[in-house]
């Protein structure tokens, strides 16, 4: 296997994985505000329509974009090598070119805002708050899943069924 098809094949693993996690965390958002009514992010619900679910699309895009960034940034290293900060940093860094694409596609005309819709920077200003903050979160876990598989530990697996002591 080439190295470029190695990069490629990490790219869509690093982004299939933050697409799970992402996917999770939309679905723990959506059971959070059913739980507790008034929170935040309840107007987050006012605009957003698509299901919770729906957020493993950034998420799969900002993991193929850390990926890049880690392949730039992290070069020759061991995951042994690298610092959770360090780490997260790079992820913020992902998180910052994540919130950059949807104003990429409306500059391509891929895209366009609504009429009365805030402009195209006053979107991305709101988004890469969370954006930034969620990768960077994402960067410093796979981190740690790297550096456990790296050592050859597994997770430990939750118990299914009546112990038999």
């Amino acid at each position: 296997m080439s190295q470029w098809q190695r990069r490629i094949r990490g790219a869509v693993g690093m982004g299939l994985t933050w697409a799970l996690a992402w996917a999770l965390v939309g679905l723990l958002i959506g059971v959070t505000s059913n739980l507790l009514p008034g929170l935040p992010w309840d107007a987050f619900f006012e605009v957003f329509d698509a299901p919770l679910p729906a957020l493993a699309i950034p998420g799969f895009v900002g993991g193929a974009l850390f990926s890049m960034v880690l392949g730039i940034a992290g070069r020759r290293r061991r995951f042994a090598e690298l610092s959770l900060p360090r780490f997260a940093a790079w992820g913020a860094v992902g998180g910052l070119l994540l919130s950059l694409v949807p104003a990429a596609m409306v500059a391509v005309g891929l895209a366009s805002l609504g009429s009365g819709a805030p402009g195209v920077w006053q979107l991305t200003a709101v988004i890469s708050g969370p954006l930034i903050l969620l990768s960077a979160a994402s960067a410093t876990g796979t981190l740690a899943l790297a550096r456990m598989a790296e050592r050859g530990e597994a997770p430990t697996p939750l118990p299914t069924g009546p112990r038999s002591d």
